[in-house]
């Protein structure tokens, strides 16, 4: 069950869930008993393998490892997973269904795997758990794992003698150690001329070796004027997907007046909403309805500035 405290001690319910928990590896390891066999046997009219009350034993750690970018608000990150390269050892479990080549999609929720380490004490727990946490490597989506030794990092959270993280920790006293996960720099081949375009709402990469282009004018061949705006330079009017995912809904109607930060559409993707904010104030234009799936970075409609306009920002609403 749980309940939300509020500032002046009013305790309120919240909700009760007839399930085991995410966490419960974590009673399984200082408990000994497996819940998923002791619920099973409760089916099938047996009694509990025990008796009594399991006696706690060591301290376990559990790590959610999601398919989010910490430094980008915890924005889920679907893709292909291109390395999945988890630790072993003493301690240390692993509760997974992915592998390398698995898709992450954006239509469920971000977790990939637990990790959960155990130790005879704290210190030990933190210990084996630093270390888990290093060799754990996963590629092609980002993940929160260095979000995760981050804190495991922090003396806030590993002191022995105090424990001076609260609910609003991560962003107050931990923003700073909170840094984007690392885009990986696409490839430059000299001999092919990349370009970009839209079909059906998914942008594509597109390229032409340049050779088949040797025999086009100079005019059409020649660079740009280095006066003249890139053709793939950010429009500062577009309103763009922040994420992979599903346009829920629009919050304003074609042609409203909006000013700069306010909510315009939401997302969803993994089971999460982002809100997309108005760049600037000014007049929407939405060219993409809701319903459907879209990669990130897809133009789902303008603000027509009444002043300098700024990229969209965005910002997960709340659960």
């Amino acid at each position: 069950m749980e309940f939300l405290l509020s500032g002046d001690g009013t305790l309120s319910f919240l909700e009760v869930n007839t399930r085991l928990q995410v966490e419960h590896p974590v009673t399984e390891e200082t408990s000994g008993v497996d819940l998923v066999i002791e619920q099973l046997r409760v089916a099938d009219g047996l009694p509990l393998s025990f008796d009594g009350t399991p006696v706690p034993r060591g301290h376990s750690f559990e790590f959610r490892i999601n398919a989010e970018d910490a430094g980008n608000g915890f924005l889920p990150t679907p893709g292909t997973i291109d390395v999945f390269q988890p630790p072993s050892g003493p301690g240390v479990r692993l509760d997974t269904g992915v592998t390398e080549g698995s898709r992450v999609s954006a239509n469920f929720d971000s977790m990939i795997a637990k990790l959960i380490v155990t130790g005879a004490t704290r210190e030990q727990a933190i210990s084996r758990a630093r270390r888990a946490l290093a060799e754990f490597k996963v590629e092609g989506v980002a993940t929160v794992l260095p979000f995760h030794r981050a804190v495991m990092d922090h003396d806030d959270f590993t002191a022995s003698n105090t424990f001076a993280v609260h609910t609003r920790w991560i962003e107050t006293d931990f923003a700073e150690h909170v840094t984007l996960a690392p885009r990986s720099a696409a490839p430059v081949d000299a001999g092919v001329l990349r370009t970009f375009v839209e079909i059906d709402g998914k942008r594509h990469e597109l390229g032409l070796p340049t050779a088949l282009l040797a025999g086009m004018s100079l005019n059409a061949a020649a660079p740009a004027d280095a006066s003249q705006p890139a053709a793939d330079a950010p429009d500062p009017h577009a309103v763009l997907t922040p994420v992979a995912g599903n346009l829920h809904a629009w919050a304003v109607e074609d042609g409203a007046t909006v000013e700069k930060g306010q909510v315009i559409a939401i997302m969803e993707a993994m089971k999460m909403e982002t809100s997309i904010l108005a760049p600037c104030a000014g007049t929407v234009q939405i060219s993409k309805e809701p319903g459907g799936y879209l990669e990130a970075k897809v133009v789902i409609g303008r603000v027509e500035a009444r002043f300098h306009c700024n990229r969209a920002s965005t910002g997960r609403l709340p659960d």
